[in-house]
């Protein structure tokens, strides 16, 4: 057991006590391609007739990405999808100028986990 002031940790079996991430964005590991996502790429480029290149594609998700959006700005996407999902969203913004200034997201189980 570690104690501080204020906090105390206990380990139990030095276990997880939770389940495994869904969204695994950013994780090198989790996120890169299989081989047979690896063999379906080759077999795209060699059906187009022409070398793809990384910019091309990145481009092309870019674009998917922007009609997704509707419009909306970033900071508009966050906000309507975290509603979308069930998460809380608090937000301030600059009273001079309207401009955000922070923003708080949290899962609901985070909450109800912080309620308990």
């Amino acid at each position: 057991m570690a104690t501080s002031e204020n906090w105390q940790l206990f380990m139990h079996n030095g276990r997880h006590n939770h389940k495994i991430a869904i969204y695994h964005h950013g994780h090198a590991q989790a996120v890169r391609l299989t081989e047979e996502q690896l063999q379906q790429t080759e077999q795209f480029r060699k059906n187009v007739g022409c070398a793809v290149s990384a910019q091309k594609i990145y481009n092309i998700v870019a674009k998917i990405k922007k009609n997704r959006m509707q419009g909306r700005n970033t900071v508009e996407e966050v906000l309507c999808l975290s509603a979308q999902r069930g998460y809380t969203v608090f937000y301030r913004n600059r009273e001079e100028s309207n401009v955000l200034s922070d923003i708080v997201v949290a899962h609901p189980t985070s909450i109800a986990m912080i309620r308990t």
